[in-house]
């Protein structure tokens, strides 16, 4: 039996939060979709079992076999899984009028609970329910209630079972945390051995004995997942990995130069390749945000196979794929609609025979930083804000040319300064600038100007899923505004994009 978690995911929007909260206690654990539980459970020491946007009195609801896992593993369930076991075993799931969402206070708790150890009644948690328990299954022992749900939480200690109705992974629970670290720390006894050191260690190891003397390929971004990848894949076979970094014509203002020479200084085996011209020729007259990620995808794999013949035998295709693409991938709702075009490289491997290798393909972003950090890699990188593959093609709105990405590459060179000026790059998830197919009448000294706008976007998230805009101060946005007018000819207006995701997405297009 090893020392990690499987959490059996019936399609809760909080499944990866689970996860993270697992993991902060360094501890490993695995998402699986019910429908796609592994045959071999001695692998993992307990079980989670997720929320779902399902009610378990639906014809279709998901099911597995609780008999594999009730008696023979410890269980949390949440929710959905909660109810599941409920129901399973003679207790009673209903739509009543108890339903409760949002914020709820405990008004009893067990004292000689263990899963409760060091947290007192009116303790907030986190409710999303239609249905309630109104009946507890056979053996079961109420340890918590609500002022409005009587069953919020039980216990069936012949399983070593805890259930509760609300969700300890979100940051609005209280105490969350530590009821996940009473469970598998405190009774449980799981050992801390998921942290960057050890994962660094095994992972290079595993390479070393994955890939022996082949060569691997590996397209950089400038970004964290691909550089990180790179610099693990680095110590275990140094120079037989050939890193390709790609100018598509739509990186940030001089980013191919900085970031290649940053390439350079690491030591990595990295040859960069200017693109620009052949991606905006591709790109003219095309203004259908779908054709356009497309044709840059497609662009990319062009190049980025071109350059790849010119590696003699190589025998992998290296990628910074991290665990969300993973779980969506094979997530309950099945494979996602719209692959990422510079994540997966279209059909890449297919087409040239090569096998892929994923070294960060069970990590989270925060997990990749601070993979990053154990690494000595640079802050510079480490903390670069999310950047779309497409680039800025997709932050012009309209047709690209050269016109347009002098534009919003000066517009946004003054912006993502202005934000590390007043120490604000850092207090933001993701920050860019949008040019918009408008323009609109200005007046510049006596004279009358007719322009383009800018937007600019910046919002504050965890994992990108959900987003809010970041209240800037208006003597920033002031400055920016007037840097943007002023220094860079074609724009005489600047807005700021107040939206929220959802409804809105964090890029325009």
């Amino acid at each position: 039996m090893q020392n990690k978690v499987l959490i059996v995911d019936f399609g809760s929007q909080y499944t990866q939060l689970i996860a993270r909260r697992i993991r902060e206690l360094f501890i490993y654990c695995e998402i699986s979709p019910f429908n796609n539980i592994p045959k071999d459970l001695d692998q993992f020491k307990a079980v989670v079992l997720s929320g779902s946007p399902f009610s378990v009195n639906q014809k279709d609801s998901p099911i597995i076999n609780l008999e594999s896992i009730l008696g023979k593993k410890p269980v949390l369930a949440i929710c959905y899984g909660a109810q599941l076991i409920a129901k399973s075993l003679n207790g009673n799931v209903e739509n009543s009028n108890s339903r409760e969402y949002g914020r709820a206070k405990l008004s009893f708790i067990d004292s000689n609970c263990k899963l409760f150890k060091n947290i007192n009644i009116d303790n907030q948690v986190w409710m999303s329910h239609g249905d309630t328990i109104t009946s507890l299954p056979n053996d079961s022992k109420l340890i918590a209630s609500t002022g409005s749900v009587v069953n919020a939480a039980y216990s069936i200690e012949s399983l070593s079972l805890y259930a509760l109705q609300f969700h300890p992974e979100v940051f609005h629970t209280e105490n969350g945390f530590k009821i996940f670290e009473n469970f598998f720390i405190n009774e449980l006894k799981f050992i801390k051995e998921w942290n960057p050191e050890s994962f660094i260690d095994r992972t290079v190891d595993d390479l070393k004995k994955k890939l022996m003397d082949d060569k691997v390929i590996l397209g950089l971004s400038g970004g964290v997942d691909s550089s990180v990848a790179a610099v693990l894949l680095d110590k275990a076979i140094g120079k037989n990995l050939h890193c390709v970094f790609v100018n598509n014509g739509l990186l940030r203002k001089n980013e191919y130069d900085e970031v290649l020479r940053q390439y350079v200084g690491m030591g990595l085996n990295v040859k960069g390749v200017d693109s620009s011209d052949l991606f905006l020729n591709e790109l003219k007259g095309i203004t259908d945000p779908e054709k356009k990620r497309k044709t840059i995808g497609n662009m990319f794999v062009e190049v980025f196979e071109e350059e790849s013949k010119k590696i003699e035998n190589a025998k992998w295709l290296a990628q910074g794929t991290i665990y969300p693409d993973i779980i969506e991938s094979i997530s309950v709702k099945g494979p996602s609609a719209t692959i990422k075009s510079h994540h997966n490289v279209g059909g890449l491997p297919e087409k040239m025979n090569l096998k892929v290798v994923e070294p960060l393909k069970m990590l989270f972003k925060d997990e990749v930083r601070k993979i990053g950090k154990s690494l000595n890699m640079s802050e510079d990188i480490l903390n670069r804000h999310p950047f779309p593959g497409p680039g800025l093609g997709i932050r012009i709105l309209g047709e690209v040319d050269s016109e347009s990405v002098r534009l919003i590459q000066e517009a946004d060179k003054i912006y993502i300064d202005g934000l590390k000026k007043w120490n604000l790059y850092d207090k933001i998830w993701q920050a860019g600038s949008i040019l918009l197919p408008v323009k609109s009448v200005g007046v510049m000294g006596d004279e009358r100007t007719y322009e383009r706008c800018v937007a600019l976007r910046a919002v504050v998230s965890t994992d990108g899923m959900t987003a809010d805009w970041y209240e800037f101060p208006n003597n920033f946005l002031k400055e920016v505004s007037n840097n943007i007018i002023n220094k860079v000819s074609g724009i005489n207006r600047v807005v700021y994009d107040i939206s929220s995701k959802p409804p809105a997405t964090i890029e325009w297009e």
